[in-house]
């Protein structure tokens, strides 16, 4: 599977920006789509996770309300549409691939996430 993302920016507080993933080779291991994301100095975290069949999403609290993930299926592409963003948004975002465990939930941990793609800076100005 490959991942490629799209769409970082530099916004003001307040604003919207939308991330996309397109995936490609085999998208039908895929369990679920999730997105991450690094600000400068601290540790990747989860943001938000969709499963590829789109039955069920989850996101952290700090995002909830403002961010939502999406599918195109047409185009085997993934969004992360964010909404009254925030300075403490900043950060670099990656998304990546879940091929599911054996419960088959939604995962928050990075290593649960085989493939990624490289990361799109978002920054929000206060």
């Amino acid at each position: 599977v490959q991942l490629q993302a799209s769409g970082g920016g530099l916004v003001q507080a307040g604003g919207s920006l939308r991330l996309s993933c397109a995936a490609s080779g085999r998208t039908s291991t895929i369990y679920a789509m999730g997105w991450f994301r690094q600000a400068p100095g601290k540790e990747r975290e989860f943001v938000a996770a969709r499963t590829w069949s789109g039955g069920s999403s989850y996101y952290v609290d700090s995002v909830k309300g403002r961010f939502t993930v999406s599918r195109d299926n047409a185009k085997n592409t993934v969004y992360l549409q964010m909404n009254s963003l925030k300075s403490e948004d900043t950060a670099v975002y990656y998304c990546a691939a879940d091929p599911g465990g054996r419960m088959r939930t939604i995962r928050t941990r990075q290593y649960d996430y085989d493939y990624w793609g490289q990361g799109t800076q978002v920054t929000v100005s206060s």
